[in-house]
């Protein structure tokens, strides 16, 4: 019990560890949240682009151009696209790692999020369209007062579940240089030699969000259920 109070208090309590714990999530979430709304308004671009062309067969170059970003997107590791966006595309820039990290992560996240709308789009039933064009509504007054809200109903929850994996993946921001969660763990390993209680430390910090917001996210899905009857 000794040891453990000993290795505690070198690892956290000493010279304020734990305070590099604390900013590192403050990096994670800030980084979470830009790449979710980047990865949001990406998704829903593509998702519309896509849609159309499936339901009128026009758009065809930029629907092209969109197919040729899910399949680079979802082909290549996340790892390897925020190196990229750190190294290559914004080398020489002076711009700040959290929101070169947020933009890599929101591109990633875009062709999932993408995916996600546009199979929201298609589970709705055709008669809509059919409906938002007898009220004299073109595509575009059909998708936004018809189509996109009962869509966004529908994909809300994987919408949520998409927040919760993207959470996870920022884990690798220190390669950018980013303070994070898993990087003020690190900090205090080369400190203190000893691994285990800051590693295991910042994994539970990762399960006590994943496991709030899934319980949040079943509490929505509840709520939607019950608003269907």
């Amino acid at each position: 019990m000794a040891d453990f109070s000993a290795k505690f208090y070198a690892n956290f309590i000493k010279d304020d560890r734990w305070l590099g714990l604390v900013s590192g999530l403050k990096v994670t979430i800030i980084v979470t949240l830009e790449a979710l709304l980047l990865g949001v308004i990406i998704g829903f671009i593509v998702a519309i682009i896509r849609s159309y062309h499936d339901k009128t067969n026009k758009l065809k170059i930029l629907n092209a151009i969109c197919k040729v970003y899910l399949t680079v997107i979802r082909g290549t590791p996340t790892m390897i696209q925020i190196l990229i966006m750190y190294l290559v595309v914004f080398g020489s820039s002076s711009l700040d790692s959290i929101i070169i990290g947020g933009i890599a992560f929101g591109i990633n996240s875009g062709a999932y999020v993408a995916e996600i709308f546009r199979s929201g789009i298609m589970s709705i039933d055709n008669g809509q369209f059919e409906a938002g064009r007898s009220l004299g509504f073109n595509y575009a007054q059909t998708m936004m007062y018809i189509i996109m809200p009962q869509a966004f109903k529908n994909v809300l929850p994987t919408l949520c579940n998409e927040f919760i994996s993207l959470l996870k993946e920022t884990s690798v921001s220190g390669y950018i240089a980013l303070q994070d969660l898993t990087k003020g763990g690190d900090i205090i390993r080369s400190r203190t030699y000893d691994a285990f209680m800051p590693l295991i430390a910042v994994a539970l910090i990762y399960l006590a969000m994943v496991m709030i917001f899934t319980k949040l996210v079943s509490l929505l899905e509840r709520r939607l259920r019950n608003s269907d009857h």
